[in-house]
Order: structure tokens, then sequence, then C-alpha cells
């Protein structure tokens, strides 16, 4: 046990050496949301409206963008309100329903995008047998075992997280709360939960990674056989997008996560921290769509319908 006084709310520091631009910063990252609200949202609509596109590569692809609303909702809000209070407070049971959310949204993320990465190796490395194999009841099966996996090894943390209790410090030096500051504000051992934390890292991470890594190496080795240029090309095109996003995501968390210094360098771990749950969000519906023709086309389906479909 540690003297002082039992504590009921944390203080989110933020970024307090931007005094004088938490206005712009304010309006820039609220306009971020905003887009990355409005991206993902119309992934999912433009996917549910086109038929051609209710594919499994897009159905995971929705879940990814249903997900990425949420994980960024967890945290923006509460960081627009470090710029425009004096002192951004939060309760301590929402400070921990807060990390729970984004937490158990991050871990899902790793399991789709490893989900998402078997998808493509069955239709580039296995296309006869694709049809057979990815079959709308397996896809939900994936989808629904990537949530319930996710929920699953955060809730069982976060039940040991809610029974400790706090005293002390109870500020923040971040933008949300990230379970190392917490676990620092506890009175009670929480070696437990360190450990535990330590090993479902090692778990999702380098896990999901190593599986994602053995599937791009098998679909490499496919493509370099395809004997066309051209065939090569548009096999590789319909897995750019999501290693784009699978180097942009891992990278950030492992290298929060994964390095030694990653509870001593505070401010470098907040820098990463918007990389990854405000830039990559943002950038996901445009890195799926940029590259893509046939949601590109049924975009402009959708743009030019209001004309068509309602003539005057």
């Amino acid at each position: 046990m540690r003297n002082g006084t039992a504590i009921t709310e944390f203080i989110l520091l933020g970024f307090p050496g931007v005094q004088g631009l938490q206005t712009p910063l304010f309006i820039v990252i609220f306009f971020i949301y905003i887009l990355t609200l409005t991206g993902n949202g119309l992934i999912i609509a433009i996917v549910w409206a086109e038929p051609r596109l209710q594919i499994p590569m897009y159905f995971f692809l929705c879940n990814l963008s249903f997900l990425e609303i949420w994980y960024t909702t967890t945290v923006i809000p509460k960081l627009l309100e470090t710029f425009v209070v004096v002192r951004a407070v939060i309760c301590i049971h929402c400070c921990l329903l807060q990390a729970f959310f984004h937490f158990f949204l991050g871990t899902t993320e790793f399991f789709i995008l490893t989900v998402m990465s078997f998808d493509r190796y069955l239709a580039i490395c296995k296309p006869l047998r694709y049809p057979t194999i990815m079959t709308s009841t397996l896809c939900l099966q994936l989808a629904l075992s990537s949530w319930a996996v996710g929920f699953t090894i955060v809730f069982c943390q976060t039940m040991l997280l809610v029974q400790l209790s706090f005293c002390g410090d109870n500020i923040i030096n971040h933008f949300y709360c990230d379970v190392g500051p917490i676990l620092k504000a506890a009175c009670t051992d929480t070696s437990l939960l360190e450990l535990l934390g330590l090993l479902a890292t090692i778990l999702v991470l380098p896990g999901s990674l190593l599986f994602t890594v053995i599937s791009y190496v098998c679909i490499l080795s496919t493509i370099l056989r395809i004997p066309s240029a051209t065939g090569r090309q548009k096999a590789f095109s319909t897995c750019a997008s999501h290693l784009t996003v699978v180097s942009l995501f891992y990278g950030a968390v492992l290298f929060m996560y994964l390095r030694p210094t990653a509870h001593s360098s505070s401010k470098v771990n907040k820098v990463v921290s918007v990389l990854n749950t405000i830039l990559t969000p943002l950038l996901n519906p445009f890195i799926y769509t940029i590259r893509n023709k046939e949601v590109k086309g049924a975009l402009r389906k959708a743009m030019a319908c209001p004309k068509t479909c309602h003539p005057e």
C-alpha cells in the first residue's frame, strides 16, 4: 500500500506545450474528426448500397471502417476538450471506460487487418478455391471472432483494473487514458496486470503481424510467378492499400509499446499516438479508395444517381 488520499478523478494534460495554438489545433483536429467520420461512413454506405461490392474484401473493409469511427470517437472528443478548458477532468470510471474501449477497438483492429490479409492470400494464392472457402458464413465467423477475441482480451484485464484503488498523483500526461499512467496512480500491487498486459501485447502484436507477414510473403511469391506484367500489377493493386494501412498501424503501435523507453518518453508517445488514433483512421478511406476502381465507380454512380434516378 502507498500512503495518499484516494482520488476520484484524473486530469488529462493533453499537449501543455502548445500555449497560444489551442484554437488552431482545435479547429484542425475537429475538421479531421469530421472527415474521418464522413469518409469511413461513406465507405460503409457505398458497400451496402452497391451489390457488386458485397464480397468478402469489402465486408471486412466495412468492419474496419465501422471500427475506425468508434476508435477515434473514444479519444478525439476528450482531446478537443483539453484545448478549450483549463483542466480536462475525467472521472475514474469514465477514464477506465475510455481505456477499455480504446484498447478493445485497437486490439480488434489487429485481428480485422489479419483477417483481411488472409482473405487476400486466398484470393491471390488460391483463386479457384476462393469462392468455396471464403463463404459468407466464414466471413461472418471471422469478423465476429475478431470482435469477440478483442473484447475478451481487454475485458479480462479491465475487470482487474477496476478493482484497484487509486491515490496520490492523479495527473495523466497524455490526451487519453492510457493504461501505463493509470497503473502508476494505483495504491495496490499491479504486477499481475502488468504481466497480463505484456502477455496480451506479445500475443496480439507480434502474433498477428507474423501471420500477416507470412500471408504477404506467399502473396508476393505468387504475384512474381504471374507471367504477364498486367496480371502482376492487377494482383498487387488488390492488396497494396491493405499493406499500406498495415504498415502505418503496426509501425506506430510497435514503436509505442515494444521499445524499452515506452513509458519514459511521454512526448514521443503522444506524437506517435496522434498518428495512430487520429491520422491513420483519417487516411484509411482515402487509401482504400484512391487506387480502387470499383469503389470509385460506385461513388460516381451514387453521386450521379440523384440526377439520373430523379430527373426533373
